[in-house]
């Protein structure tokens, strides 16, 4: 999170498991969330601004981003219309909006209404200069998930680094539900972008075996595609973690870039190609060879 970004995402769910918009009611009926996000001080802004970031939801790939405006105290949209006045007044009041506050909503399954939730959040601040350029605001996030459910395959999955150590250990593994067991990683934040990041690493032989057998990988499994690790742990390794901070990102923050390129010697491009050095290049019949590699041209339709 971009912690210079005053705007506060809210989770208002409840508030519309009996509503006359129909829509967010179905959503939170069958187990998706809506987020508001507040747009402070936009009485005076035109219908304009307010469709111009439903298209860019639309834009990012998201069904569209819900709003209601607000100008003296009197509320605007179709959300608001359906949802009733005193009620739209009563979640403002709730959440300390003003009479010149207008706000965004994100719906839908709870992974996806965080993410264009948290997009908008960005986006509104932007667009209403609320954050300070100047400034550098850090923060530390903890208590990462271990594990995720793959909704695609049904199954269990690692989150993110399968050989940091579960938080509560072996214990944690053989009695707790293992949607609910965090890791010990952590990021350092600046800014809203990750500039160093690292765990507590998983350094049990038996520990590592337990975490990949709930993701449904045998001792075998383990010991064929991790021998060297597994290995290595079955002589004894103390407790041990770390970090690595991205120095290129520190760079663009301070320089004040939007992206990498700008401060990287010699930048790929948005393709993948080294534009200075002219890579990547076609590889030689005899290359190809060494590596028993064969090139299939495709037919251009």
């Amino acid at each position: 999170p971009d912690l210079r970004n005053p705007i506060i995402i809210s989770d208002v769910s409840d508030e519309f498991t009996q509503s006359g918009f129909g829509l967010f009611e179905k959503i939170v009926g069958t187990g998706g969330v809506v987020r508001l996000i507040p747009a402070p001080g936009t009485a005076e802004k035109s219908r304009k601004f307010f469709d111009e970031m439903n298209d860019w939801a639309r834009a990012e790939g998201h069904a569209g981003l819900g709003y209601v405006t607000r100008k003296g105290g009197e509320f605007g949209g179709p959300i608001a219309k359906n949802h009733g006045a005193d009620k739209m007044a009563v979640l403002f009041d709730k959440l300390g909006l003003g009479p010149d506050d207008g706000c965004f909503f994100a719906a839908g399954k709870a992974e996806q209404a965080a993410k264009l939730a948290g997009a908008a959040r960005t986006r509104v601040a932007d667009q209403l200069g609320l954050i300070d350029k100047d400034s550098f605001e850090l923060c530390w996030i903890v208590d990462f998930p271990f594990y995720e459910w793959d909704e695609e395959n049904k199954k269990v999955e690692f989150s993110h680094n399968p050989f940091s150590m579960p938080q509560g250990g072996m214990d944690a593994l053989c009695n707790q539900d293992p949607l609910t067991i965090n890791a010990f990683q952590y990021d350092l934040v600046c800014n809203g972008y990750e500039i160093a990041s690292g765990s507590i690493r998983n350094q049990s032989p038996e520990t590592m075996v337990k975490a990949f057998e709930i993701v449904g990988l045998s001792k075998e499994d383990v010991e064929e595609r991790f021998g060297g690790l597994y290995r290595a742990f079955q002589y004894g390794a103390p407790p041990h973690g770390g970090m690595a901070a991205g120095v290129d990102r520190v760079v663009m923050l301070i320089c004040g870039a939007q992206n990498l390129r700008e401060i990287t010697l010699f930048p790929m491009n948005q393709r993948a190609e080294d534009l200075l050095m002219g890579a990547p290049s076609p590889a030689a019949l005899k290359q190809l060879r060494e590596l028993n590699v064969r090139v299939v041209e495709q037919t251009k339709s």
